[in-house]
């Protein structure tokens, strides 16, 4: 691993005050985190993204956590903690807690180490990630409808097996691990004027301000949560929210903040905001089209907090931590198929017609002499609340953009035809982000 920048010789004019001396990590942890695990897991690259910074009006540069092994920067904080266990402890094994990314950064370091891992997973757990935790090394043991049961299936585990309980984020080696994230980023990019983070339990966040506020006390570090799951939101801003449901951001969906990590972040961290499920969803897909990277919704919010609270990163130099490649592909497909619909490049028409030959003949004429591509069609008779001498003609086009769709549906018009867009609301009116060549 490069060596982390020196720090300044003397903070910038309106830098923050000195770091609290009480912190449970420090600046010397992290970097002795990133001695340890040089090697071991990816110095993974970041690179400035022209187009996101001209669609998001500020300098983008993104660094990719999704290319670690596992696909998500767990590795660093795991491999951190398992490497500091003295030999009784690697005897007995560890056991950890996680329904995706830490269970398989634990399996796969624990494996190669030749240390015992055990990692307990809710009930719920999607199969693919138990297998894939499972052939990483680990035994698997499924327990309790959320993460609250199975935390306590592990910490039951550890207390009767004499087992180390490998905290996915309230631990000082874990959160120092997660920390290199920033030491590398910063010895990149020293130009970087603000970090915008995924939080969770806080372990990312907590370890790389321990790292940036360090190396740069005057950076700006802004937290990311989802506006379903907002506990660290909560613990900084001195709130009280509505926590729960389900959210495509399910790798940060911690209901409640870690305490050693959120006490960090209250002395460090500049601002926590929240970002909707709707935006995540356009961090994905702008991720996917601009960088042809895949992130799972976690590892997407920070595209997704530039693009809700634009006027907050406004002409300002932004890392932005992809934290995280690890989604279904079914979900995935969704919400590309959803990307497009909301972007105006997939839309369905309803199209009422006389029941007579020829009229879908002349439906597609239409549409082909605007230059709508034809993806589906439905000819529907009887389902319909229309006059027994008519049929409503269902037909999904491809197109440019809204703008497109409107010249489509005023041919149809033109030629005395009744159309009905089908719509696909967002609670939030998507700001004006089409990717630019």
């Amino acid at each position: 691993m490069t060596p982390p920048p020196d720090p300044p010789a003397a903070p910038p004019s309106g830098a923050r005050p000195s770091l609290p001396d009480a912190l449970p990590v420090t600046y010397d942890d992290v970097v002795a985190a990133a001695g340890r695990i040089a090697g071991a897991v990816e110095r993974t690259p970041s690179a400035h993204s022209r187009t996101l910074s001209s669609v998001l009006g500020c300098t983008v540069v993104v660094k990719f956590e999704n290319l670690q092994f596992v696909s998500a920067f767990k590795e660093r904080g795991a491999l951190n903690k398992l490497l500091q266990l003295d030999d009784g402890q690697r005897a007995k094994g560890v056991v950890a807690m996680s329904a995706g990314n830490h269970a398989q950064a634990v399996a796969y370091h624990a494996t190669r180490l030749g240390i015992d891992a055990t990692i307990v997973m809710p009930t719920s757990t999607p199969f693919v990630k138990v297998q894939r935790t499972r052939e990483l090394g680990a035994t698997v043991v499924l327990r309790g409808d959320g993460l609250a049961e199975a935390a306590a299936e592990a910490t039951r585990l550890a207390a009767d097996e004499g087992r180390t309980y490998v905290h996915p984020f309230d631990d000082p080696a874990v959160i120092a691990g997660q920390g290199t994230c920033a030491l590398e980023m910063l010895a990149d990019h020293p130009e970087l004027d603000t970090l915008v983070v995924p939080v969770g339990g806080g372990g990312l966040l907590a370890g790389m301000a321990v790292a940036a506020r360090h190396l740069r006390p005057d950076i700006r570090l802004v937290g990311v949560q989802t506006e379903r799951y907002p506990s660290m939101a909560d613990r900084v801003h001195h709130t009280t929210s509505a926590i729960g449901g389900p959210t495509i951001a399910e790798g940060i969906a911690v209901p409640r903040a870690g305490e050693l990590t959120g006490r960090i972040v209250e002395a460090l961290v500049d601002d926590v905001v929240t970002v909707s499920e709707e935006h995540v969803e356009e961090g994905i897909n702008l991720l996917l089209e601009i960088e042809k990277v895949v992130t799972e919704g976690a590892g997407a919010v920070g595209i997704a907090a530039l693009v809700e609270h634009r006027p907050l990163f406004a002409g300002r130099t932004v890392g932005v931590v992809l934290s995280g490649g690890n989604v279904d592909p079914r979900l995935l497909a969704s919400v590309v198929m959803r990307g497009l619909i909301r972007n105006g490049r997939l839309s369905r028409l309803h199209i009422e017609v006389p029941d007579v030959p020829g009229s879908l003949g002349t439906i597609t004429t239409i549409l082909g002499d605007v230059g709508a591509n034809i993806v589906e069609i439905l000819h529907q008779r009887m389902f319909v609340d229309l006059s027994a001498k008519s049929a409503e003609i269902e037909v999904t086009i491809e197109t440019l953009d809204h703008h497109h769709v409107g010249r489509a549906v005023a041919a149809l018009e033109a030629a005395g035809y009744l159309v009905r867009v089908g719509t696909f609301t967002y609670r939030d009116a998507p700001p004006d982000i089409t990717p630019r060549p």
